[in-house]
């Protein structure tokens, strides 16, 4: 048979250890090692071997016999077979928490977080703008009133739990007796029971319907972004809250703005002849037409900058700007007239020279 350790070893506790030093081992150490929480082979036997000394060392007369006879003496303190270590895993929060770990009555709960869609065209990401969503949601019965009872009826308690919503039972094995929390079956760890239920949602407490919801978009939002609702999800169990909307945010693409952050890109083509000679063209922007002077001998890739004139930023002050790039376009047909033009032209130009 092999030497038992000494308790305060096993314990990782000094032999002038206080009562709380002690208590605090052992709960650390019977959280590692439960049976219910730790299934390596030698747990269970570690925790047979933490709960014997701790029931000798927690307790002042058996912890002095021990100090003075050790295992061989106070055999009629400590050293005869006890009844068992009635303590579970849940009985261990108890001890220490003032709770149990399972089990306990179902608490009100939140609903559902729900989703949705929504498309913008650039100009409303750009400035913000209210929309109106369609949301399919479960909210109370209007008859019940989420209660799940007939209207002039009340719930039962629960005559297996008695109330309370959950169910000990005790089981004894070689380390032990170890007692188990769950949730009644009979009641679902509610404590009680609908007798009669609520004929018009039989007994959900639910009911589905579809809302129209109105979204505050802000301006400078983007394809991505997600904007939350509190309160418009599903409603709450068991007099928990409703849970919220988040709306889904879709930018669609511009029939000729390109959006890079809050910035955004506009093509300007122009001939040959506008390009050489200079011009003045109409520019889209997001809050309509303006005019922008380009100037004698622009390349194609040239760009121009408006300030201020792109998307508004999100989270800070002023907005992206407008880049407007120009494309020198080259004609892919020529009149006659047209091409004795630029046979002349090209005549007169020469060969361009290497720069």
């Amino acid at each position: 048979m092999a030497e038992k350790r000494d308790y305060y070893e096993v314990l990782g506790v000094s032999r002038d250890a206080s009562a709380d030093d002690i208590k605090k081992a052992f709960r650390k150490l019977a959280f590692q090692y439960h049976p219910d929480h730790n299934h390596d082979d030698g747990a269970s036997d570690k925790f047979k071997e933490l709960n014997e000394a701790y029931e000798v060392l927690c307790d002042p007369t058996k912890r002095a016999a021990y100090d003075r006879f050790g295992h061989n003496g106070g055999a009629n303190l400590f050293g005869q077979e006890s009844d068992g270590f009635d303590m579970g895993f849940g009985d261990i929060f108890e001890a220490f928490f003032g709770g149990s770990a399972t089990g306990a009555r179902q608490a009100p709960e939140k609903g559902t977080t729900l989703q949705v869609n929504v498309n913008l065209t650039l100009e409303e990401a750009a400035f913000g703008c209210e929309k109106e969503v369609t949301v399919a949601r479960n909210e109370y019965c209007t008859e019940c009133q989420g209660t799940r009872s007939k209207t002039g009826t009340s719930p039962e308690r629960c005559s297996a739990c008695n109330g309370s919503g959950q169910i000990k039972q005790v089981k004894s094995s070689v380390f032990g007796r170890f007692t188990n929390i769950t949730a009644c079956p009979k009641c679902r760890g509610e404590g009680r029971i609908i007798t009669e239920p609520c004929p018009k949602c039989r007994g959900t407490g639910r009911e589905r319907h579809q809302r129209v919801v109105p979204v505050k978009v802000p301006a400078g939002v983007n394809t991505g972004n997600q904007i939350g609702i509190r309160g418009q999800g599903d409603a709450g169990s068991r007099g928990g809250p409703s849970g919220d909307l988040i709306v889904n945010i879709t930018v669609q693409k511009h029939e000729f703005f390109t959006r890079d952050g809050d910035d955004i890109y506009y093509e300007l083509p122009i001939n040959f002849a506008q390009a050489a000679l200079g011009t003045e063209a109409t520019v889209p922007t997001l809050e309509g037409d303006t005019k922008l002077k380009i100037p004698a001998g622009c390349q194609s890739g040239a760009n121009f900058r408006f300030r201020n004139k792109g998307i508004t930023h999100l989270q800070d002050r002023g907005r992206g700007d407008q880049i407007v790039i120009v494309s020198v376009t080259t004609p892919d047909s020529l009149t006659k007239e047209q091409r004795q033009l630029f046979e002349q032209l090209a005549q007169s130009l020469g060969q361009p020279k290497r720069k």
